[in-house]
């Protein structure tokens, strides 16, 4: 998903219109991790964020902390905020077996 939100709505409480995006994202995010797994043992779906006021301006983000660039945008006083998530599968890290010998 690569898109622009608008932060502005006339008819709107801006903290509202914030809220609305965090949900359409959030949203996203569910669809996409219902989508198949080529092997749903071994597989997970990580995201490649970007935020920022505007497409040059955005900076990449860890997904846990996508929230919280939105809200740095919002304080930063943008009237629009650029959003990329792109959905990719990743393979889960192998656990080491423990052994207790005594």
């Amino acid at each position: 998903m690569k898109k622009v939100f608008k932060l502005t709505d006339p008819k709107k409480h801006e903290d509202r219109v914030l809220e609305a995006v965090k949900h359409e994202i959030r949203k996203y995010v569910k669809r996409e991790k219902k989508k198949t797994l080529s092997d749903k043992t071994t597989m997970y779906w990580d995201f490649d964020c970007k935020v920022g006021a505007t497409a040059d301006d955005a900076k990449v983000v860890v997904f846990e902390e996508l929230i919280k660039a939105l809200d740095a945008v919002k304080e930063s006083g943008a009237k629009e905020v650029y959003v990329e998530i792109l959905a990719k599968e990743v393979a889960k890290p192998v656990k080491e077996e423990v052994t207790d010998e005594k």
